[in-house]
């Protein structure tokens, strides 16, 4: 069995010789597929330091980020391609360099200026009026957390408190305590309930989103915030919500809460997200040790899911990007290998794992 380290070295050093940093696709884009990727490069790095992986992640920012600090290839109308901002923090404190905060400038003014329903939730697109998505957690919230932390803008922390608290609050299944993927405040969209807003089904990877965005959002968040208690409650909520589905490989399912249906599959991105938000709930003191096991058995189900290529390490049985939709949308949706979706959460996985020391 695979070390966590071993395992992300391999993944790295796969990805490295497909794509130069300039080169991740979707290419001459600022958005979260590299975003996501490059963060758990970033990750593993600060476990053992490397001049070439912090070098990789800093080429592709220089790839997008110009001297004045525009940013090429950013799309300001949908939250996704908001996330890669947060590789761009390390970088201003190591070099001081302007362009690195008129960029963080940007990213966080047009959070907050993000349309909002009624009721004060962010869209998670322009083209998506009134819609809440779980992903946008993940795509805003660390960002501005980290924001507000580094110069001291305490409105961008209350931002992503309410809305991870708002969204939580939207998406929850009183049953099973799960989250529906998104919630449409206008109530008019095919896929929405009529009386709720919310969306059918409970799909692996947004879950996954949220856990690990709550997590680095509190890594910001005062000790002493009058919140800060609730966000930990939504974790822990979630966590053990999910424990219940987990598969008898250790992996969960990319419907989740549908195991035994014969056309469901194992999905890896979802289990390596909450592999490591269980990793970091435990390190951080909202969940006890013993959910740890499940952890475990996450990483060795991934691990033993692994194709190997030569030097290649192969990852599969990972979701593409999705829209919201029924059971069977979610079904029908393809698999990758390798894509950065994927590579990306096993990479947070590991770095949690080793820090786990599972």
């Amino acid at each position: 069995m695979m070390t966590p380290a071993s395992a992300a070295r391999a993944a790295i050093s796969t990805m490295m010789r497909k794509f130069k940093p300039e080169d991740l696709p979707p290419l001459g884009r600022f958005h979260y597929h590299q975003g996501v990727f490059l963060s758990g490069v970033w990750e593993n790095q600060l476990l053992d330091p490397s001049p070439e992986l912090s070098g990789y992640v800093r080429a592709w920012c220089d790839s997008h980020i110009l001297e004045n600090g525009k940013i090429t290839g950013f799309d300001v109308t949908q939250l996704d391609d908001v996330q890669p901002g947060i590789l761009l923090f390390p970088f201003y404190a190591q070099s001081g360099q302007e362009k690195y905060r008129r960029a963080l400038d940007t990213l966080a003014q047009t959070v907050m200026d993000f349309p909002r329903n009624p009721e004060g939730g962010l869209w998670h697109k322009h083209r998506y009026p009134n819609q809440m998505w779980l992903d946008g957690l993940y795509m805003a919230g660390p960002l501005c957390a980290q924001y507000a932390a580094c110069f001291d803008k305490p409105e961008y922390l209350e931002l992503t408190i309410d809305q991870a608290l708002m969204m939580c609050d939207k998406t929850r299944d009183p049953k099973t305590g799960l989250l529906y993927h998104a919630y449409d405040q206008a109530r008019v969209q095919p896929w929405a309930d009529k009386v709720s807003g919310k969306s059918p089904e409970f799909w692996g990877r947004s879950m996954g989103w949220v856990g690990v965005a709550i997590l680095n959002d509190l890594d910001f968040a005062p000790a002493n915030h009058p919140k800060r208690a609730l966000l930990e409650g939504e974790v822990k909520s979630l966590l053990n919500a999910l424990l219940p589905f987990q598969g008898a490989d250790g992996r969960w399912y990319q419907v989740v809460d549908k195991p035994d249906h014969p056309d469901n599959w194992p999905e890896n991105s979802c289990t390596c997200l909450y592999a490591a938000a269980l990793c970091k709930a435990v390190r951080t003191g909202i969940m006890d040790t013993s959910k740890l096991d499940a952890a475990r058995r996450a990483f060795e189900g991934v691990i033993s899911s692994l194709r190997f290529e030569g030097d290649d390490l192969l990852l599969g049985d990972v979701c593409v990007g999705t829209g919201v939709g029924d059971y069977t949308h979610y079904i029908n949706r393809p698999t990758s290998v390798n894509d950065l979706h994927g590579m990306g959460a096993f990479l947070i996985m590991c770095a949690e794992a080793q820090r786990a020391g599972l």
